[in-house]
């Protein structure tokens, strides 16, 4: 259950090359390495899981970039019945957010995955080695092709998210599960709602997903985020083609701002 959530979001080292390291910055990013994320996920009225989002730094191409880690695992009861622990990551550009080398592992209820993509940016491919099957592919992709955890960071830091009005939407391109497919996130309003820290003013989204075996229908999923520098998530909820889920920001640390609370 907890790769629904990761999938939202669409949901992570120095050594001797340090004397040809960039250290570029852009002005106003809303993260920063150190930043750290847990969540609460819940499946209807069960305390199904935690979700855990971490900015560290790393270094590829000889520079500086981000190394980001998501982790999800089910917790109490659920994973007795239903066992989940995914580790998604991802290398991406500090200045153009275009990623480097993703890893996924995950083990669901049995279903296992053991992967990495290393990406050609100047060919617009990646090179996917599944250690699982033992098999590697080399696919073509887009020029600002991002992977499933680089997106949610790129998504946070468009230049679009404060321009745009109900009902408008952001596409990117997004490569996961060996394909490259547009991601839509249609933007609802401004919404002030309850979290464990107070109330707080949020930006409602509408990440587009794919009906069927998971979700009940494409707009099945609701995405609240902070409505400042910050922009993190606060809140996910998701109708499910059998019951819903739940997420709720529970923990943080390391934001650029102080997260702007209305009241307590």
């Amino acid at each position: 259950m907890n790769r629904f959530f990761l999938s939202l979001i669409t949901i992570f080292i120095l050594s001797s090359f340090t004397q040809d390291i960039q250290d570029e910055k852009p002005i106003g990013r809303p993260y920063e390495e150190g930043e750290f994320l847990k969540f609460r996920i819940h499946y209807g009225i069960i305390n199904a899981g935690i979700a855990e989002l971490e900015l560290k730094e790393g270094i590829k191409e000889n520079k500086k970039v981000f190394h980001a880690k998501g982790y999800g695992y089910t917790t109490g009861l659920t994973k007795f019945f239903f066992k989940v622990e995914d580790d998604y990551q991802s290398y991406f550009d500090k200045v153009t957010n275009k990623p480097y080398h993703f890893i996924r592992k995950i083990d669901e209820g049995g279903y296992k995955t053991d992967q990495e993509g290393f990406f050609d940016q100047k060919n617009n491919t990646v090179l996917v080695k599944n250690y699982k099957n033992k098999t590697e592919k080399n696919l073509s992709t887009t020029e600002d092709v991002q992977d499933i955890v680089s997106a949610f960071y790129y998504l946070r830091n468009h230049p679009k998210v404060d321009e745009l009005k109900a009902n408008e939407s952001i596409e990117i391109d997004m490569f996961f599960d060996d394909e490259t497919f547009k991601f839509k996130l249609k933007f609802l309003g401004n919404e002030d709602i309850k979290t464990k820290f107070g109330v707080i003013s949020a930006k409602k989204f509408r990440p587009y997903v794919q009906a069927g075996r998971v979700f009940k229908a494409q707009e099945s999923l609701t995405v609240w985020i902070s409505n400042d520098k910050n922009k993190i998530p606060l809140s996910i909820k998701a109708s499910l083609a059998v019951g819903s889920l739940k997420a709720d920001l529970e923990y943080y640390r390391g934001l650029v701002t102080p997260l702007k609370i209305i009241k307590k």
